[in-house]
């Protein structure tokens, strides 16, 4: 049975961690309420629930999995997820997996596929662990009726692998954002400003790359500001030699985006890249590579988008164009009711 359109659903959520805790879990935490507000019927399972739960969604709490091996800890709670079901049917309720379930109606790809090893060398496919991470992934991808991918980027990936479940694939639902202080349009002092760097996994989001391209710069700006927010100081300070002008912050909650003149984010690998819309939510230019799926959001007007191929150069370049930018950035909008609703039109298409 196909459920109306505008009918009122019961929706069960299945995600390891609930709660705005990282960038799959803003994802989920936001949706479900947005899902409730809509007048859904909106219930989570999960390991544990991370923040006070939400008025209105019924949350079921498994308990924590020793989350190493990755791939036995997704297994397991695959297994737990399908024995809670069993003991607790929920028959009239459509199953949206965020993990690698075999349980569910449909699923949300928020990161790259696992089968991306196979462009490694031959010797990294003979482990249990890839064997296992490539049988769980597929074994997701196969029991959907629905696939959607959070970037275009993830969709061009999984069609790419995994030919054989395209015609499942939707309409990329990227994320919302969350509008916060804007940036002041002040101009930038022609020997100086405020780059920034967000993100915990530096190796993969670029940092060492983009500490050249600020070194460079500094030639024409010798009192650039480079801001890093996210890795630990100890695991990065050997990139950085200009103590006066290198801001190195740690962790934090808050990226405060509109303190920075410009986002540099030269990533090997990003599934999308939800600092580059909180940028851009802020009026902050940017300044990324062609490997980020927020890259499809970035006009023309908006920011820069590179291959890392492109040359050292080139990028010292496109970060010196947006500080000298005479006009304010567009605001990028998009809020999280729009991501509930476009979900709401796949679910309507679910056969329960």
């Amino acid at each position: 049975m196909t459920a109306t359109p505008n009918k009122k659903l019961k929706i069960l959520h299945v995600v390891r961690r609930y709660g705005p805790v990282g960038g799959m879990e803003r994802y989920v935490w936001e949706i479900t309420r947005e899902l409730r507000d809509l007048g859904h019927q909106v219930e989570v399972l999960c390991e544990i629930c991370l923040a006070d739960k939400p008025d209105g969604i019924v949350v079921h709490e498994l308990g924590s999995i020793a989350a190493r091996p990755r791939w036995l800890a997704l297994l397991r709670f695959g297994n737990r997820v399908a024995n809670w079901l069993k003991i607790n049917p929920h028959g009239d309720f459509l199953i949206h997996s965020h993990e690698r379930l075999s349980s569910h109606h449909i699923t949300t790809f928020h990161g790259p596929p696992f089968a991306t090893i196979f462009e490694r060398s031959w010797w990294r496919l003979i482990s249990l662990r890839v064997a296992m991470q490539l049988f769980l992934e597929k074994r997701e991808l196969v029991r959907a009726q629905y696939i959607v991918p959070n970037s275009d980027f993830i969709k061009q990936q999984l069609s790419h692998y995994y030919p054989e479940i395209t015609a499942k694939l939707t309409t990329p639902i990227v994320p919302g954002v969350v509008s916060g202080k804007i940036r002041s349009p002040i101009p930038v002092p022609a020997d100086g400003g405020t780059v920034g760097f967000v993100g915990k996994e530096w190796k993969r989001k670029g940092l060492p790359f983009a500490a050249e391209i600020i070194k460079q710069l500094r030639h024409q700006r010798p009192q650039l500001k480079f801001r890093v927010i996210g890795p630990a100081v100890a695991d990065i300070k050997h990139l950085f030699s200009d103590e006066a002008n290198d801001q190195l912050s740690g962790w934090s909650d808050t990226a405060h985006y509109a303190e920075f003149d410009v986002l540099l984010h030269p990533a090997k690998a990003e599934p999308y890249g939800m600092v580059i819309s909180e940028a851009m939510a802020a009026r902050v230019p940017v300044v990324i590579s062609d490997l980020c799926g927020a890259a499809t959001q970035v006009l023309p007007d908006a920011g820069t988008v590179l291959s890392l191929d492109a040359g050292i150069d080139a990028w010292v370049s496109a970060l010196e164009q947006q500080l000298t930018r005479s006009t304010p950035a567009p605001q990028f909008v998009r809020n999280w009711r729009e991501v509930a609703q476009e979900y709401e039109q796949v679910y309507y298409r679910i056969n329960l």
